[in-house]
């Protein structure tokens, strides 16, 4: 199939072109390399050391004889898109191409408004050049857990039956985003959601949990391709930050009582997860959704479980609480629906103990790497 991937220089998208390359599909990247840019701004780094994205395809197609196109330009640019479709002609477009951190969208009015200028509109180009250039292409939209906040029931797989007065429908499932990044991407969801039942276009809208992990088989062939593993508070995830806390000496600092509980998934299984969404589209006027994560946790139980695999190590490890710059429920009900993929033969890596101590190690030979100021947030909800 060809294949455009919205934002292969990232987290998620470099292991993804990888993988579906690997897999003998034509990979075409499209990034403005802005998420080195956000490093910049914000004085912050990657603690593995990243190539440059086109060094980094070309040591692919040295290991592997397999070439992945390269368009740099920005896809709120509805001309630089349309060209890219035009060359391309893609049977589907993963779309990982968006200001995925919450405390960035909150660090004030201008970077609220940029994450939704940028995510919106450029989700909302994509649909068009699906309308007018493309009209059978697959969409493959990562969205996020996050879109359905912390209800007191069960949140299903997009959709919830719903009797009232008599009368039943199955309707959205009702979002309770967090953040100014979160509600971007309850927006996306309803644009896409009317693209499809308006103008017959085929989206898959993954819901994806937290991701951690490194490597894929497909990073680790090369040191030049090798993922990027963030750990600030700004775009480092709670598990990240831990580990990298345990590894340079800092107390774990957990926001608040630590009961906050979401969705968790590997690196290996969101690349599968891609993978599988790809290979079975959704039909012409569907708008499915898939909540892609494999297991749950709270920031609690993560902190003393990194800490029993670093004092393992022999690293002394102490777990502290700091107030919350967040504005959410640090004790509540989760529980999610996540069989879509799994049926589809998802099989899961689940997070365990060697994992950890694999992202310890790492965060270990790197930690020289760390900005010890930049673990500590600085963002406030308030």
């Amino acid at each position: 199939m060809k294949i455009i991937i919205a934002g292969g220089d990232g987290f998620c998208g470099w292991p993804t072109a990888l993988y579906l390359s690997k897999k003998g599909h034509e990979i075409t990247i499209v990034d403005s390399l802005i998420r080195r840019q956000w490093d910049d701004e914000l004085h912050s780094n990657s603690l593995t050391p990243i190539a440059t994205l086109e060094q980094r395809i070309a040591r692919w197609k040295a290991l592997t004889g397999r070439s992945i196109p390269f368009y740099r330009g920005d896809i709120t640019n509805y001309d630089f898109l349309s060209e890219v479709f035009l060359k391309t002609q893609p049977d589907a477009f993963v779309h990982f191409a968006e200001q995925r951190s919450a405390p960035y969208s909150m660090i004030d009015r201008e970077h609220a408004v940029f994450t939704q200028t940028n995510n919106v509109v450029g989700t909302l180009n994509v649909l068009y050049a699906i309308k007018e250039l493309a009209p059978e292409c697959h969409l493959v939209k990562l969205g996020t857990m996050g879109e359905y906040g912390t209800p007191n029931i069960d949140i299903e797989e997009g959709y919830i039956k719903i009797t009232h007065k008599g009368r039943e429908d199955v309707l959205p499932f009702p979002k309770q985003p967090g953040s100014m990044y979160h509600l971007s991407k309850v927006h996306d969801s309803h644009n896409i959601m009317f693209a499809c039942k308006t103008w017959g276009l085929r989206a898959t809208d993954l819901n994806q949990g937290v991701v951690y992990g490194l490597h894929t088989e497909e990073t680790l062939l090369d040191p030049m391709l090798v993922n990027r593993f963030d750990y600030d508070a700004i775009f480092g995830t709670a598990l990240n930050r831990f580990i990298v806390q345990a590894a340079t000496g800092h107390d774990l600092t957990i926001y608040g009582e630590g009961g906050q509980t979401r969705g968790f998934i590997n690196i290996m299984d969101t690349v599968r997860c891609i993978e599988i969404a790809v290979e079975h589209a959704a039909d012409l006027g569907e708008f499915r959704v898939f909540n892609q994560f494999t297991e749950e946790f709270s920031v609690l139980d993560l902190a003393h479980l990194i800490k029993k695999v670093a004092m393992e190590q022999g690293l002394p490890v102490t777990i502290s609480h700091i107030q919350n710059p967040r504005v959410e429920k640090e004790q509540h009900y989760y529980h999610a629906v996540q069989t879509k993929l799994r049926d589809l033969g998802l099989e899961a890596h689940l997070l365990s103990e060697e994992f950890i101590l694999e992202i310890l190690n790492t965060a270990l030979k790197f930690k020289h790497n760390v900005i010890q100021d930049n673990i500590v947030p600085k963002v406030t909800w308030k």
